[in-house]
């Protein structure tokens, strides 16, 4: 056999067994696809959505076949940058917010729409100028919380049928108008002001409350000392004049006992000391009655 032909039958095999394996590569690299559990594949075959999305794990497809579109199943978060708006009363406002969103069909969310967030975009710019255009300034500035809500209600109206759900809308920022924001910081200083104000003159009238409480505890306490006071004098007045009448008492009785013991001789010795004693003085002049005989008679009576 020819050498140079038995090398082209070889170079022939070797090409055709790379082609082969180019293909069977290409096969695999498009015919199994590994998707991870947040997301779905969502499968066209011929141009044809299947019933239902595929994953998670190993998905096979039919190349040139079968078409896949990836769908993050995940919440997501977008900005909303911030949006010019006029409220009720004419004022313009400047604001921007974030909406959460989750995907809750994944076949809907292809099929429906072409470019999902660029659409729920848009649908939130104008929702959110609609929403501010029925809200007056004083408002806006104040409930958040009611706007976020009516944002997060007509976003998911409209994106129900995307098969996406809105599961939460947060304002960010609310700029208003300049002269607005002046009124507001003159309105925030008086009230600082205010408090101020309120706040010392609730001070002083602690302090003055308590200066008065105390005042009256000391007077009451004072009262109460010179009650005290009061009643141990008095009680110190008749515990003396008691001991005193018993004194008194004590010595009456003492002199009765004595006095009943004495004779009639010593009743007499007793008046001539008297009477010596009233003699003393020169003007004295001496009346005798007549009792004073019979004193002397009794006094120098012999005895029997």
């Amino acid at each position: 056999m020819d050498p140079a032909t038995t090398g082209g039958a070889f170079l022939s095999v070797l090409c055709l067994v790379g082609v082969i394996g180019l293909v069977l590569v290409t096969f695999l690299v498009n015919a199994v696809r590994i998707v991870p559990e947040y997301q779905r594949l969502v499968v066209f075959r011929l141009g044809r959505v299947l019933d239902k999305p595929k994953g998670p794990g190993i998905v096979l497809l039919i190349p040139f076949l079968d078409k896949a579109v990836k769908v993050d199943l995940r919440e997501q978060v977008r900005e909303v940058p911030h949006q010019t708006s006029i409220t009720k009363d004419n004022a313009p406002i400047s604001i921007d917010f974030l909406w959460y969103y989750k995907v809750l069909d994944p076949a809907q969310s292809v099929l429906q729409v072409g470019n999902f967030e660029a659409a729920a975009a848009g649908i939130a710019a104008t929702t959110l100028r609609a929403v501010i255009g029925g809200i007056p300034l004083d408002d806006v500035l104040s409930e958040r919380e009611h706007i976020n809500n009516m944002l997060r209600t007509r976003l998911d109206e409209v994106t129900e049928r995307w098969g996406v759900k809105v599961t939460n809308v947060e304002i960010r920022e609310i700029i208003p108008p300049r002269d607005v924001q002046d009124a507001m910081n003159r309105q925030m200083s008086a009230e600082r002001i205010r408090r101020a104000v309120v706040t010392e003159s609730t001070g002083t009238k602690e302090a003055a409350i308590n200066v008065a409480e105390g005042e009256k505890q000391s007077a009451i306490l004072k009262a109460e000392g010179e009650k005290q006071s009061a009643i141990l004098k008095a009680e110190g007045e008749r515990q003396s004049q008691l001991l005193r009448a018993e004194g008194f008492a004590s010595a009456l009785e003492k002199i009765n006992s004595a006095a009943g013991t004495v004779d009639q001789k010593t009743m007499t010795l007793q008046y001539f000391e008297t009477l010596k004693t009233v003699g003393m003085s020169p003007s004295t002049k001496y009346i005798f009655p007549l009792e004073f005989t019979s004193m002397i008679e009794n006094f120098v009576k012999p005895k029997e």
